[in-house]
């Protein structure tokens, strides 16, 4: 029971506390209640006017309210493109980032690339020395053989006229000048037995239309044959010990485009960047010319250039196969090859030209003017300018072939009375010194369409016809050996220079030539030889002089040769 009392009397305490509390929040709140001050009425004030309100007044401010929303908006759309274009930008940067994702696979190719290249310039700067020695002693090989030819042809030429002299003139001693001792006795001999070694040769093959003189008398001895050879071998052998301690990657051709062309196919940008195809002729250039220290384009059967590793190698790669058709045009691999050709090839043959060219051989003029030919016209379809290789190249040929009018033509004139029989010495000697010439004017002429058109014209009629040629047909009476001559000597000009001739009238320097042909028809007629006037009047139609044989035809009533015209 006791405890049953406390408890009542505790629950009892508690609801006393709890009112307690609750009675004091309340008064609290009440306090709080009045405390607080009422809330303000709004009043109307009916003195107070307010401003007038109309349409206009309201559409005005909408208006404005609108511009401002509008101004607002082109700005946010401003900035949504701005955002836009950032993502744009965010984008690519990202595709950009993913595809160099190879940075160092290309860092590698380029580190790679530029050791290879020192390396390479570093390896010919060495092998340049060697190649410039061998190349100077090859050439100076031909020149020298060249240089005896020309030297033994030129004494024989001038003994054998001191000899035929000496005989013409009836003296007992020889003049000065003549014959002296048994060294030019046995030159003379010499050239008879080559002369007639020749002879042979000709008849056992069938030649026709050959005359003593057209030869160009370069045969070595067996022992010049023998020395030459051997010295030839002896280059060649050297030539090949060069690289032959080279790595191929540093002195095959074809390996080192191939390095360049695997630059080009991975980044072409910085490979026309870096002008390779210009840098590529010069880089090359020991290389080719080492390939080239046996190569003579003046001798029967020499290699053609496009037969050459270098030069199929260089072909190909400027060919550009893989390139697609619309960037051909601008790829400026295309040029390398004529770019080589510039700096290597002409460059020799007109070492060539200068030094072992002789005019006076038909076979080396004839392979020097088809290798020339193929050249130029390589420029002239990549639609390059004149270079001025190409024009050293003219230029030297041009003053080689005026120091072998000057030099080697001679035409001695006997009496008439000494060159009558033919088969006297001054007679075959004269013959052979024409014949000669006329060999010398055929070559010049050959550089028709090369050389420029009033150079040749120059050399070959105004200097060789008219002061030379001319000089012995003159002499030389009517008949059917001087109508061969002529027919020789117009077989030898170009019909290029004939095909726009317009008036009648011939070119100004056949103009002696012609009238000296006139004199001819006039004579073979005179004496009634038919046959031999109308070949001479068909000779001056041949060179267009159609005025000349106008005139011959209605002077002599020969109405019959009107057809040939």
């Amino acid at each position: 029971s006791d405890e049953s009392s406390e408890d009542d009397a505790q629950i009892k305490w508690e609801e006393q506390q709890i009112k307690k509390a609750v009675k004091l929040s309340q008064e609290t709140y009440d306090d709080a209640s009045l405390h607080k001050s009422p809330a303000a009425k709004p009043k109307f004030d009916p003195s107070v006017s307010l401003p007038p309100v109309n349409l206009e007044i309201v559409k005005k401010r909408l208006t404005e309210r609108i511009t401002s929303l509008q101004d607002v908006h082109c700005a946010h759309q401003r900035e949504y493109e701005k955002y836009m274009e950032d993502i744009e930008s965010s984008k690519m940067n990202v595709q950009e980032l993913e595809k160099s994702s190879d940075a160092a696979q290309n860092y590698k190719f380029y580190r790679a690339m530029k050791t290879y290249v020192e390396n390479l310039i570093n390896c010919l700067n060495e092998k340049l020395k060697y190649v410039n020695d061998l190349e100077l002693t090859a050439h100076v090989l031909l020149q020298q053989q060249a240089m005896r030819i020309l030297k033994r042809r030129q004494d024989e030429l001038k003994n054998e006229s001191a000899y035929i002299q000496h005989l013409a003139s009836g003296n007992d001693k020889p003049t000065n000048g003549g014959l002296e001792g048994d060294e030019k006795s046995q030159l003379l001999e010499m050239c008879e037995h080559r002369r007639t070694c020749r002879r042979q040769l000709r008849e056992c093959s069938g030649e026709a239309g050959h005359h003593e003189g057209m030869s160009s008398d370069d045969e070595l001895t067996p022992t010049e044959a023998t020395e030459f050879q051997k010295s030839k071998d002896n280059l060649l052998e050297d030539s090949r010990k060069i690289f032959e301690d080279v790595h191929a990657d540093f002195c095959d051709i074809r390996k080192i485009l191939l390095k360049f062309q695997e630059w080009k196919e991975k980044f072409p940008d910085s490979y026309c960047d870096a002008y390779i195809s210009f840098c590529l002729p010069k880089l090359l250039n020991p290389l080719i010319r080492v390939q080239l220290i046996n190569w003579n384009p003046l001798e029967q059967n020499f290699t053609e250039l496009e037969e050459m590793p270098w030069f199929r190698a260089i072909e190909e790669f400027s060919d550009a196969k893989n390139i697609p058709e619309s960037k051909r045009d601008d790829d400026p691999d295309k040029e390398v090859l004529l770019r080589v050709i510039e700096k290597t090839i002409l460059p020799k043959i007109t070492a060539f030209v200068k030094n072992v060219w002789d005019p006076l051989s038909t076979s080396q003029t004839e392979n020097l003017v088809q290798l020339c030919k193929k050249l130029f016209e390589k420029q002239v379809l990549s639609n390059n300018e004149c270079s001025r290789a190409k024009e050293d190249l003219m230029n030297m040929v041009v003053l080689r072939m005026k120091k072998s009018v000057e030099e080697d033509v001679f035409i001695p004139l006997y009496p008439k009375s000494t060159v009558e029989d033919k088969s006297s010495l001054c007679s075959k000697f004269q013959e052979r010194r024409f014949w000669s010439a006329v060999k010398l004017l055929s070559n010049v002429l050959l550089w028709d369409g090369i050389a420029q058109e009033d150079t040749i014209r120059d050399l070959g009629l105004s200097k060789l016809l008219n002061r030379y040629l001319l000089l012995k047909l003159v002499n030389t009476p009517p008949g059917p050996d001087y109508i061969e001559k002529c027919n020789k000597v117009i077989a030898c000009l170009p019909e290029r220079w004939f095909q726009d001739l317009k008036g009648g009238s011939t070119l100004p320097e056949l103009l002696n030539f012609c009238q000296h042909l006139l004199r001819c028809a006039r004579t073979l007629h005179k004496n009634n030889h038919s046959n031999e006037t109308k070949e001479v009047v068909l000779l001056l139609v041949k060179v267009k002089a159609l005025h000349i044989v106008e005139d011959f035809i209605e002077e002599h009533k020969l109405e019959h040769l009107k057809s040939m015209i």
